[in-house]
């Protein structure tokens, strides 16, 4: 089994080559600019220094959001193209999920992966992991990121947080939870696309023409033209 996993949902431009039980290549940078210009290229480098060719893989994993609109589509939209192109599964995963992942293996608590959603808000969930299965414990959502922060001051077990993010609410957590909150490192912020592949390597595939990302909420451009459609249909 290679599998192919693709990560643009976020800052961090990621993709990785798992075979079998060796990661092959893994391709990681945290520049927030042109996902949609530099994924492609990725993608072929890491096959190039791989040794390896299209039809040598036999899934692709895509972080399916929460995260950058745009950033969540781009990667969507390559990995149902690759999947349906190469008639291969595809498996998509929660881009929280994989930050959670890389960081909380080792960790005897919660770990709470965020990414900001401005106004206050931001993308989150909660994981542990349970005999070195990674389990949701709460569903990732849209929260004020003080709400969410309320909420884990009430848990009884430690809470790591972590996401490239964190700068802009960490003195809030500490403040609110207190001694329980712990806050990853600087090398820990970005997610591995090479997790990623694991998370996916043993799930069935989803339908291709189906597979929709999960934004959460909408598009702002969206919403509001969804509101103004109300509200001259009401008018």
């Amino acid at each position: 089994m290679t599998i192919l996993a693709i990560d643009t949902s976020n800052y961090a431009l990621g993709v990785s080559l798992l075979e079998e039980n060796q990661v092959l290549g893994e391709y990681i940078t945290n520049l927030k600019k042109n996902h949609s210009v530099r994924i492609m290229p990725a993608i072929q480098t890491l096959m190039k220094d791989c040794e390896r060719v299209p039809g040598d893989l036999t899934k692709i994993v895509v972080a399916k959001g929460p995260g950058s609109y745009t950033g969540v589509r781009i990667g969507v939209t390559i990995a149902k193209t690759l999947a349906w192109t190469l008639n291969i599964p595809l498996v998509g995963i929660s881009s929280l999920e994989i930050l959670a992942s890389g960081t909380g293996r080792y960790f005897d608590g919660y770990v709470s992966p965020l990414f900001d959603a401005r106004r206050g808000q931001v993308y989150t969930g909660l994981y542990q992991f349970e005999n070195g299965q990674l389990s949701v414990v709460e569903q990732d959502q849209l929260v004020m990121a003080v709400d969410w922060a309320a909420k884990l001051a009430e848990m009884t077990k430690p809470i790591l947080f972590v996401g490239n993010d964190l700068p802009l609410h960490q003195s809030k957590l500490e403040e609110i939870v207190g001694t329980k909150a712990f806050f990853a490192s600087i090398t820990e912020h970005n997610p591995r696309p090479s997790e990623l592949a694991l998370l996916g390597r043993n799930k069935d595939g989803e339908d291709v023409h189906t597979f929709v990302p999960n934004y959460i909420r909408l598009a702002e451009a969206e919403a509001k033209w969804l509101e103004a459609k109300g509200k001259n249909s009401n008018g």
